[in-house]
Formats: structure tokens, C-alpha cells, sequence
């Protein structure tokens, strides 16, 4: 049952996400980036260095949480707080560089409202229990 839950919210979340990024590219006029499915797409060479050390940061954040939760269960919501952490780190690396240097620089605003659509999810999901106790 939980994974049905889990790919329902997933779902959703995604919707919503797709849906509040047409209107935002309708109403200011953002054009499309194509992208591909699985790739990495950096702005430059500079955003993939830059990436790649927060990729680092952000293993040697998890593992020291993985260590102080292995030795206190009472931890749980630092796991909750590294991965918004993280989430919060990689979604404004990327935001900063398209704003900076990419060509569509509007594109940034997109990435923003994805990371604060993604952040409000996982609260709410959390607050409300949609996936049970935590």
C-alpha cells in the first residue's frame, strides 16, 4: 500500500509541477529549452565542476547522517533535513547558472518554482502522513 501511495503523491507532484510550469512559460514568455531525458545539462564547464562538488557534498553530508542515525534512531528528521538541504543546494546551483550564464536566463524562475513545489510537497507529505509514520 505504501508504494501505491508513493507513486500516487509522485504523480501529482509531478503534474502539478508540469501544469505550474506551462502557465509560467505562457504568462512570462519563457521559451522551451530542449533537454535530454538522461543527461546532466550544464550550462558550462564551470556548472560541472561546481556540480560535481556538491554531488561530493552532498554524499558526505548523507553518510554522516546514515553514522549518527545508525548510532540514534532519534534522529530521524535530520534524513528529512539533509535531503532538503541537499535538494535546496543542487536546485540553486542549477538556478544560479542558468540565470547567470545560460541564454534563457528566465529559465532560473522555472527552476525556482520547481524547487518550492518539491519542498511543499515533501512537507506536506510529511505533516499530513500520506505515507504513514515516519
Amino acid at each position: 500500500m505504501f508504494w501505491l501511495r508513493f507513486v500516487f503523491i509522485a504523480m501529482v507532484v509531478f503534474a502539478l509541477i508540469s501544469l505550474v510550469k506551462f502557465i509560467l512559460r505562457k504568462t512570462l514568455k519563457i521559451e522551451k529549452v530542449k533537454k535530454e531525458f538522461f543527461s546532466y545539462n550544464h550550462i558550462n564547464e564551470l556548472h560541472r565542476k561546481v556540480d560535481k562538488w556538491v554531488g561530493r557534498l552532498t554524499g558526505i553530508i548523507f553518510v554522516i547522517i546514515i553514522l549518527v542515525q545508525v548510532n540514534n534512531e532519534d534522529f530521524n528528521y535530520l534524513l528529512i533535513m539533509g535531503m532538503i538541504f541537499t535538494s535546496m543546494l543542487d536546485y540553486g546551483v542549477k538556478a544560479f547558472f542558468e540565470y547567470r550564464y545560460s541564454e534563457v536566463p528566465k529559465q532560473a524562475i522555472l527552476t525556482v518554482t520547481e524547487l518550492f513545489l518539491v519542498m511543499t510537497a515533501v512537507v506536506v507529505v510529511l505533516q499530513l502522513g500520506l505515507l504513514g509514520s515516519f
